[in-house]
């Protein structure tokens, strides 16, 4: 009897140690404080120990310097879009299918880390790859990016995240919904239909008026006959030296012209259609035969005159133009 007590006590801490649960890996144990987190905030121990090999996992680190004091205005404007990605990653991989984790150093906490890896800038982001399991990489190295060309959004490093890690599904990045820009877009909406159910007795006739959609229409054909377009294709100077000191506004050829050019051809076509169009639509209605008769003298004069001074502008462009009226 007193045997089979000894044997029983004998048999208690291995039964007591096998109902204990078994101690958790490093990765399950640091995944269990990713879900809880936007990132794993590390310091020289912590990043150690995630980084040493072996790993049967990947980690990717932010290198950042975010007080005011160390003046990384970039580190700042992209923490937003990191800790976006790093609480995407987390609640779209809950149960750590992809085996990656997400951690933060910044200088204040990695000094150490920061000598050993002499960085001179930040941020930096490191993605240590696994070196161990089906998935691992020989040498382990991290892959580097740098951030050459400014800030980055979530989805840019999302790309160069997932070309560098083990095929498989991948989470997605959700963006939160933006309730400012929404509530803004909303009141400028109704404020231009309330506006409009207001004005609309008064815009309405403005806008069925023929003589402002006439208006607009000549302008429009003016602008773009006189080589508006042009312009904007070619890029020409709006005007060059003449050699002497003195200022070209029109260029040789027919096939070249000025930005100055441009709008003193657009000047003349314009003097010219409303010349046209007094002598056609308002001059018939003067009554006065006498104020009738001095309005078709002066409109004539005014078209004859723009039209000789257009034919002396495609002479001077091409000596050989054939046609020339007085007094230009």
């Amino acid at each position: 009897m007193r045997l089979r007590s000894l044997l029983s006590l004998a048999l208690l801490p291995p039964l007591d140690l096998a109902g204990k649960p078994v101690s958790v890996s490093k990765f399950e144990d640091y995944h269990t404080k990713f879900q809880s987190v936007t990132a794993l905030k590390l310091d020289d121990a912590a990043y150690n120990e995630l980084t040493v090999p072996p790993r049967n996992y990947s980690i990717i680190v932010l290198l950042t310097a975010l007080e005011a004091r160390f003046g990384c205005v970039l580190c700042r404007e992209f923490q937003p879009e990191w800790d976006l990605l790093s609480k995407s990653w987390a609640k779209g991989d809950k149960k750590g299918n992809s085996r990656t984790l997400y951690g933060t150093l910044d200088f204040t906490d990695g000094k150490e880390t920061f000598q050993r890896l002499m960085l001179q800038t930040a941020p930096v982001i490191l993605l240590f790859p696994p070196t161990s399991g089906p998935n691992s990489k020989l040498d382990g190295q991290p892959v580097r990016y740098d951030f050459t060309a400014g800030p980055q959004s979530a989805e840019q490093i999302y790309e160069w995240i997932i070309r560098h890690l083990p095929q498989g599904p991948k989470p997605i990045i959700r963006r939160p919904p933006n309730y400012v820009r929404i509530v803004t877009v909303t009141t400028i909406v109704l404020g231009v239909l309330s506006f409009f159910s207001v004005a609309y007795a008064y815009v309405l006739p403005i806008l069925q008026n023929r003589n402002l959609w006439a208006a607009i229409s000549l302008i429009t054909i003016l602008l773009f006959t006189s080589g508006h377009m042009f312009n904007h294709i070619r890029k020409v100077p709006y005007v060059v030296g003449d050699g002497r000191g003195g200022i070209s506004y029109f260029a040789g050829g027919f096939s070249n012209q000025y930005g100055m050019e441009t709008q003193i051809v657009g000047a003349i076509y314009g003097m010219l259609s409303f010349a046209t169009i007094a002598l056609a639509l308002k001059v018939p209605r003067v009554a006065d035969p006498r104020k009738q008769q001095m309005a078709v003298f002066i409109w004539s004069a005014v078209m004859f005159g723009m039209y000789s001074f257009l034919l002396s502008i495609f002479r001077a462009k091409n000596g050989g133009y054939p046609f020339h009226l007085p007094p230009f």
